[in-house]
């Protein structure tokens, strides 16, 4: 058996690891000439971190990662709205980890370098198309860079790795056209060196669908500054349009510090902590509509080709690596076959439907909105505007809806 993965994000290189893992031959192909660690933050939760786990990265991810120790949601006046603990501290076998995307998808890069041999990740390579052969083989072709000739790779199965742009789906879709965007806008960035908040451990969201706070440590070191990744979020005129989203371009303080100017709380100066950051990226907040299909005999999708989704929920990441595993498990099970991919997707894309539908309604974050609606002056106490039960039940049924419930994630580590 042999499989291609166009893609070497996140997504791309776990499947490669997993179904390494299970025996099974596997290239990559990623259009990046050279895989830098750039960008900010991701959150993953501990379903994904089971599966990386299991793949034996777990010290190296300890290693270069936070272990979140709880989750809390404020209103715009940083009054408390909802506290809970988060991985161990929650119960679970898993803990969720805060780590630098450039980081993670550097640690990845080399596993999987070294586990399969570096000839089996091959970069600067670009998508071009696939046929099925007719003799239970599917062929894809590859461009190089600077106008090199294209070249062909041959395999059981080809997997669709390639990001929310994904050349491989808009071979199936190819009148889709553009990400769905929403209004909103995320500006993103690393302060490298703050004061500690809360626990030192703690991830917070202030704010409203239309104003948003969120901040997170990458570090934590008793007694020492931390490296801190935050998110500014807005509504904006969505009849102006937007840019095409790219998480390297960047953006100036200027263009939002002023909306967050009074935003001093006794437990975080927001101002302070936006204007240490040396660069900013700006990126719009985008998704695509849920497929009926994702598998068309031996191709199939995965991650963001399959599924991307807003960033709510701390669940684009982990979902992706998800994806690895069920497509690992299948084929390990079927066979590198239709019936594998058909198995897999039956698996994986209606809870990735649910998610993205759920997130388009803020998912967990609603919390928030419903403050600011019920109480837009803010309160003396959140449980006279929005009851305990109410809280609980918005929390559970989204972790339930993204495959996070304590009970479900260590049912599987047992």
């Amino acid at each position: 058996m042999s499989i291609i993965i166009a893609g070497g994000g996140i997504g791309g290189l776990i499947a490669a690891l997993a179904l390494h893992d299970r025996g099974i031959a596997v290239t990559v192909h990623e259009q990046v000439g050279a895989v830098k660690p750039l960008g900010v933050g991701i959150n993953l939760l501990p379903h994904a971190v089971r599966v990386l786990a299991s793949l034996g990265l777990a010290d190296r991810l300890a290693a270069s990662a936070v272990r979140t120790q709880e989750l809390i949601y404020f209103n715009k006046l940083g009054q408390l709205i909802w506290r809970e603990p988060r991985g161990l501290d929650a119960g679970y076998d898993y803990p969720q980890l805060s780590i630098h995307r450039g980081i993670l998808q550097t640690l990845l890069l080399e596993e999987a370098q070294r586990r399969l041999g570096p000839e089996r990740v091959r970069l600067g390579e670009r998508f071009v198309d696939a046929r099925e052969t007719g003799d239970g083989k599917v062929e894809a072709r590859f461009a190089g860079r600077d106008g090199a000739p294209a070249t062909a790779a041959q395999g059981d199965l080809l997997i669709g790795a390639d990001g929310i742009h994904s050349a491989v789906r808009a071979t199936f879709y190819p009148d889709e056209g553009a990400p769905i965007w929403n209004g909103r806008v995320l500006w993103r960035a690393i302060t490298e060196s703050f004061p500690p908040f809360l626990t030192g451990r703690t991830m917070i969201m202030a704010g409203h669908q239309d104003q948003k706070f969120v901040c997170y440590p990458l570090t934590a070191e008793a007694g020492q500054p931390a490296r801190i990744n935050w998110i500014a979020e807005l509504s904006l005129d969505r009849s102006k349009g937007w840019r095409r989203e790219d998480w390297n371009r960047t953006a100036r303080i200027e263009d939002i510090a002023p909306r967050f100017a009074d935003w001093r709380f006794d437990w975080l100066d927001i101002p302070a902590l936006m204007a240490g950051a040396e660069t900013i990226y700006e990126y719009p907040l985008v998704d695509r509509d849920p497929l009926e299909r994702w598998t068309f005999g031996r191709i199939t999708l995965l991650g963001d080709a399959a599924h991307p989704m807003y960033p709510i929920g701390s669940n684009g990441a982990s979902q992706a690596i998800l994806d690895a595993e069920a497509l690992a498990e299948a084929v390990a099970r079927d066979g590198a076959t239709p019936a594998a991919l058909a198995a897999y997707e039956a698996v994986r894309r209606p809870p990735t439907s649910a998610i993205v539908l759920a997130n388009r309604g803020n998912g967990p974050e609603q919390v928030m909105q419903l403050a600011e609606q019920r109480a837009p002056g803010g309160f003396a106490d959140v449980h006279d505007v929005i009851s305990r039960e109410e809280l609980e039940g918005i929390a559970a049924r989204y972790k339930q809806v993204a495959g996070f419930s304590r009970d479900t994630v260590n049912r599987r580590s047992a």
